[in-house]
């Protein structure tokens, strides 16, 4: 993921502008500042789901904004809240279940749809239930570890526990580019570093994390971009570099 100069203007001045970002598969890439600085738009933008208005960004080779559609087929939204939030009336295994059907029939291209079709039922069956099975993995959800094991509702999970099922959801897809929005917030401390030692797991295994936060971690091994209030609306964003 590489953007110079990236920045987007709204109605009522920017939103973000001048950010700088050079980051290799498997970084984790956090945006850090307060609420209400252009976070989440930037991060939208970088996903290829808002359309920026100046500088020049790539996400896998694929450049914004004139790629936008081919970055959001590479790329899955972990968690940001009013785009793809959980239904907290749906159980854990009704969320799964939902995802993976519409990975199935969405996601794929017309033949790979036709071909996998065409396999028998158990054997669709069982590669949906093993890709269901890596992602909560990857996301370190237990399912049995749950009040009410995979029939939880959503209403019912730990801050930590709804943070791991929207991201286990995006794995589902096997993205290259994970996006996840408010990773620390309303977590205690410890909750905090298992959130940050989870998604720096996903980026080991070679998927860029993107993460919005309030505070980064200090360790070194993270690219910070800092965004910052500017006036009454305007919000510039700093480029942070490992």
């Amino acid at each position: 993921m590489v953007a110079e100069g990236f920045g987007l203007k709204g109605p009522r001045g920017w939103v973000f502008r001048g950010v700088g970002v050079d980051a290799a598969p498997g970084s984790l890439v956090t945006i850090e500042g307060p609420s209400g600085s252009g976070r989440t738009c930037l991060l939208l933008a970088l996903t290829g789901r808002m359309r920026p208005t100046e500088g020049h960004a790539e996400v896998a080779g694929l450049p914004l904004p004139r790629q936008m559609a081919a970055v959001r087929r590479i790329s899955a939204l972990g968690h940001v809240p009013g785009v793809d939030d959980l239904d907290p009336a749906f159980t854990v295994a009704e969320h799964l279940h939902e995802r993976a059907l519409l990975q199935r029939r969405f996601d794929a291209s017309p033949l790979a749809l036709v071909r996998r079709m065409l396999r028998p039922r158990a054997e669709r069956i069982a590669a949906s239930r093993a890709r269901i099975e890596a992602a909560l993995r990857a996301a370190g959800l237990d399912l049995d570890a749950l009040p009410k094991g995979e029939r939880t509702s959503v209403r019912d999970l730990e801050r930590l526990e709804a943070l791991r099922l929207s991201i286990a959801l995006a794995l589902i897809g096997e993205p290259r580019l994970l996006a996840v929005d408010d990773a620390d917030l309303k977590l205690s401390d410890a909750a905090r570093g298992e959130a940050w030692a989870l998604l720096r797991s996903i980026a080991d295994s070679g998927t860029t994390v993107l993460a919005v936060c309030g505070e980064a971690p200090r360790d070194g091994a993270t690219i910070t971009i800092r965004t910052t209030e500017e006036g009454a609306a305007d919000a510039l964003a700093e480029t942070g570099r490992a």
